[in-house]
């Protein structure tokens, strides 16, 4: 039974209530005027609609500091459609092993053994927990999401990665560019979305690729035929026009536009430092709430593997934990969550629905630190409510 306890409504609300892990929270101070100069009903290779999209790499490139001998290209799909174009054009060559500890790691690991029957090992952990990284075989090709979206686990550092490897290491990174240190010496591929820390519009992804895997590509023609929307590979290399801004399909102009605005308000505030300065506030914030809060705690126990973007907090209450199954903790999670949003205080905060029961609050670059420390009074406002419901209901 779940025993009754008492919390009064808080007064204080954000002053923005968007806190979803993506699409995610425009900067402060946009507007959709900011879209005036779009180039509607323009072609994408025209010379003004190529030189849109190009300056979108060439900013991009200088914000996360990518070396200027990686190749950046915008590519259909979201950073899904990035990593399948990566998985489909440069994997096969040689054996590799997959690392899953949240749910779009197994999607990538699923692809690749079961649609393209490559020879890999699936390396797991629980939510919350990274593998051993040390004990991974770096002469393979290794995939991995350098933040768990799902689970509210990052990778520490490229530490455990070495210099001399012999595979390409592919990270997901759509919940990490822009908000965290990508070493680019530990990495071959990268892959992003414009929804996630810089609050840009959905549908387009962005390929990272290292020198070693341009050479990968010009050396290696996988066995399977290529849909033209993946193809990457012309002649006998790389496509070099995708990476100067011709893209393999039609662009949004207007998304690309969105996409220039929230480049250019990362550079007004200083670029990648203090992006990830107001990420890392951000998380802060929910780590001191955490700190004096017995009925929350977070799904990564340890700091340093700790999300700053994705911040996934669990319920640890040993009457919850009592409920008899997850049907009925997301149920009650669910309840919480209507409540704040019924309040329009928190919309999108529900953890992701193969996860744990949760909740998960985006702390990205764009979303203000004071927002997030009004809601946190409101979370436990509606937990209690919620308790209390459920004790009288027994």
């Amino acid at each position: 039974m779940i025993t009754a306890i008492t919390g009064e409504k808080p007064v204080a609300r954000p002053n923005d209530a968007r806190f979803s892990p993506g699409p995610t929270k425009k900067y402060d101070g946009w507007t959709l005027e900011t879209l005036a100069d779009a180039e509607l009903g323009r072609s994408h290779r025209s010379k003004l609609g190529k030189a849109k999209l190009k300056d979108v790499i060439d900013r991009s490139k200088s914000i996360l500091g990518m070396p200027d001998d990686w190749r950046l290209g915008i590519v259909p799909g979201s950073d899904t459609g990035a990593v399948e174009i990566a998985l489909w054009n440069l994997f096969g060559a040689r054996p590799a092993e997959f690392l899953v500890w949240e749910s779009f790691g197994k999607d990538w690991a699923t692809d690749a053994v079961d649609q393209l029957k490559i020879d890999a090992t699936i390396t797991k952990a629980p939510y919350g927990e990274l593998p051993n990284l040390n004990a991974v075989d770096w002469d393979k090709d290794v995939c991995l999401t350098w933040n768990g979206t799902t689970s509210g686990v990052k990778m520490p550092s490229g530490d455990s990665i070495p210099a001399d490897r012999g595979g390409l290491v592919l990270a997901d990174a759509t919940s990490a560019a822009f908000a965290m240190d990508i070493p680019w010496d530990k990495v071959d591929i990268v892959t992003w979305s414009w929804q996630k820390v810089l609050g840009g519009e959905a549908a387009h992804g962005m390929l990272a690729l290292s020198p070693r895997a341009v050479a990968r590509i010009a050396a290696y023609k996988p066995s399977w035929p290529i849909p033209k929307i993946y193809r990457i590979r012309k002649g006998d290399g790389v496509n070099e026009a995708v990476f100067e801004g011709a893209t393999l399909n039609t662009p949004s102009l207007l998304a690309v536009e969105d996409q220039l605005a929230a480049l250019r308000w990362a550079e007004s505030i200083g670029g990648m430092p203090a992006l990830k300065a107001r990420s890392l506030a951000n998380l802060s914030t929910v780590e001191e709430w955490v700190k004096t809060t017995p009925w929350a705690d977070f799904m990564c126990s340890d700091p340093a593997n700790r999300s700053s973007t994705a911040i996934c907090v669990k319920i640890s209450d040993p009457e919850f934990d009592a409920l008899p199954d997850d049907k009925a903790k997301w149920a009650f999670v669910k309840q919480m969550t209507a409540m704040l949003d019924r309040e329009g205080v928190a919309y999108d905060i529900d953890g992701y629905r193969d996860a744990p029961p949760s909740i998960r609050i985006w702390g990205g670059g764009t979303v203000e630190s004071s927002d997030i420390a009004a809601l946190l009074p409101w979370l436990d406002w509606a937990f209690a409510s919620v308790k209390a419901e459920q004790s009288c209901a027994a």
